[in-house]
């Protein structure tokens, strides 16, 4: 597929009928904050409306990073690693909280960003993933949209995923205790990451970890939204423009490349074990729980949970709320027991 340049990527974002922060709520007069759990509301409100653009998303593109949590957290180790073939090295971020130790389980983790961006809260995160489930933590800096399409950063990610594998002895981790995962957009790129690596047959994988996973282009854009969901933080036009971005084509077509969209693949049996969670009135809590039950239907074991009154990323947004505790408890809680029982 080709790449877009930006002028082609601009008007076709043009063409989609950008909603203005008002749209959103025009189905629903009601307090649009009704359903939100009531210690999420404060920062909620503090957050305008993002309808997102190419000229903003040069801005977002530009937000700095937040600093890295201050030893005895263990401290990031970047490096850049041989790229697909014809294509440029990958960066990737590595925290070892054991350094010189064999054996040790990896998560492999894929950021989120919609499609398009960085992620500036990555350090942080990947530290305390390495600290409280007791892995190595290895984060892949995959070519974004819409410079590079789905093609590329699956290339990058499928590519990472097998540098640590055959580096396994190097950096001490056990083949048998190799897990993916991410949040929101990074939650879709560790879905493909693990339908290609089982169509693959190079790479086992024991778990994947998808929080508030962005897994099918038709939400918001061929298929309605509730009014009840999807008003906050991520809605349907930014879902529009990462999906567009990262497709080479308008989201919501009826047809898409094939190995493109996770929601849109047909087979999921012999994928690895996942939990899923996200928030009941998330963009993509319809298309979540139906991922998660196809998993199911398809005998892969499945955890699922739906955090009550939760917007999309509430548990960074707010992380000190009950339901944020709740919800990170539950998927690190899962990640240490799928270490455990691989």
């Amino acid at each position: 597929m080709k790449q877009w340049n930006r002028r082609e990527f601009t008007a076709s974002v043009a063409a989609l009928g950008l909603l203005s922060p008002h749209s959103l709520f025009a189905a629903d007069p009601g307090d649009p904050y009704r359903l939100v759990d009531p210690e999420l509301r404060p920062a909620l409100k503090a957050i305008p409306q993002l309808v997102l653009t190419p000229e903003l998303l040069a801005i977002a593109r530009k937000t700095p990073a937040r600093p890295n949590l201050p030893p005895p957290a263990p401290q990031p180790v970047e490096r850049h690693i041989p790229g697909p073939a014809g294509a440029p090295d990958i960066h990737i971020t590595i925290v070892d909280l054991n350094p010189g130790t064999k054996n040790r389980p990896v998560f492999v983790h894929t950021h989120g960003g919609g499609m398009v961006t960085p992620n500036p809260g990555l350090n942080p995160l990947i530290q305390s993933i390495a600290q409280d489930c007791h892995c190595v933590v290895v984060s892949i800096d995959y070519r974004l949209a819409p410079e590079t399409t789905y093609a590329g950063s699956t290339a990058d990610n499928y590519t990472a995923l097998k540098w640590v594998y055959a580096n396994a002895e190097t950096l001490g981790i056990d083949r048998a205790r190799i897990a993916v995962g991410g949040e929101s957009a990074g939650g879709g790129h560790a879905a493909l990451l693990a339908q290609h690596a089982r169509d693959q047959g190079e790479i086992p994988l024991c778990f994947q970890m998808l929080m508030y996973p962005m897994l099918d282009d038709r939400t918001g854009s061929s298929r309605a939204v509730p009014p009840a969901i999807g008003r906050f933080v991520w809605n349907a036009q930014c879902n529009n423009f990462g999906w567009t971005a990262f497709l080479g084509q308008p989201a919501g077509l009826p047809t898409v490349p094939p190995g493109s969209v996770p929601a849109r693949v047909d087979k999921l049996a012999g994928l690895p074990p996942a939990w899923i969670g996200v928030g009941s009135i998330d963009l993509f809590v319809d298309e979540d729980l139906e991922y998660g039950k196809r998993l199911l239907d398809s005998g892969v074991s499945t955890e699922i949970f739906v955090a009550p009154g939760a917007y999309h990323a509430f548990n960074f947004i707010v992380p000190d709320a009950k339901v944020s505790e709740a919800f990170n408890a539950s998927w690190k809680s899962a990640l240490r027991r799928a270490f455990a029982t691989a």
